[in-house]
């Protein structure tokens, strides 16, 4: 029988549901972005860029990962336009287990 210790600091840790983590629809990919982004704090640069300069993977992946939390639902992105559709940003809410669909 295999068996592991964890060596966990008494501080500097992430509490997370299982639900994501144990999820055998999400990539491992998924998982990983979905544990880094809890751990953040609420005022890190959410932006693709700003998840990028902390991760090997390049902003491409993470826009694609960012996409397959959406489709199954632990993230929300909310996308902000300027005046002639400009791109201004987006607004994140993440969620440990999917959220119920409200319909549209």
């Amino acid at each position: 029988m295999a068996s592991i210790k964890v060596k966990r600091k008494e501080r500097a840790y992430t509490n997370l549901s299982n639900t994501p983590i144990q999820s055998k629809t999400l990539s491992l990919k998924a998982k990983g972005l979905l544990l880094y982004m809890f751990s953040l704090p609420e005022d890190w640069d959410y932006t693709v860029s700003g998840l990028a300069t902390n991760l090997k993977e390049g902003r491409d992946a993470i826009g694609n990962i960012l996409k397959e939390l959406e489709e199954h639902k632990y993230l929300k992105r909310e996308t902000f336009r300027g005046e002639g559709g400009k791109f201004i940003g987006n607004d994140y809410e993440l969620y440990e287990e999917p959220y119920a669909s409200t319909g549209g």
